[in-house]
């Protein structure tokens, strides 16, 4: 067998388990698992956002940057192929990125750049503050 039908063999394998992975994920009774399921590609969603909006300080962007790369980089604490925990780093960078960004970006801002359950946000980032 070639070197590119193995590549292509792994390749076809995790794709083929992402979505299995997001058809169980879909698959999941409402709470906290399926909340922790929805919220890695929800806050990536929400950084790609807020990095495009011009209300959004420089220092959050950068952060959204770090955050998206971190997701990228082949180089993780914990390795990809563990299940359940593999990507629990990424879920760890990705929230404390969020939570930064909230510090600098206006609540409303974050909300309309959110695209999952409002209460996943409200659990991530703490009770919405009174207004000054």
């Amino acid at each position: 067998m070639s070197w590119w039908r193995i590549v292509l063999v792994g390749v076809a394998a995790i794709v083929v388990s992402w979505g299995v992975l997001v058809v169980l994920a879909r698959r999941l009774p409402p709470g906290v698992l399926k909340d922790l399921a929805a919220m890695l590609p929800a806050c990536a969603s929400t950084m790609w956002r807020l990095r495009r909006d011009p209300r959004v300080p420089r220092r959050a962007k950068v952060a959204a940057v770090i955050a998206g790369l971190w997701v990228l980089s082949p180089i993780d604490l914990i390795p990809e192929f563990l299940p359940v925990i593999g990507p629990l780093d990424d879920v760890v960078v990705v929230a404390l990125a969020l939570r930064y960004a909230a510090r600098c970006v206006p609540r409303a801002v974050l909300e309309e750049a959110w695209t999952a359950e409002p209460q996943v946000l409200d659990r991530l980032l703490g009770d919405r503050r009174p207004a000054s």
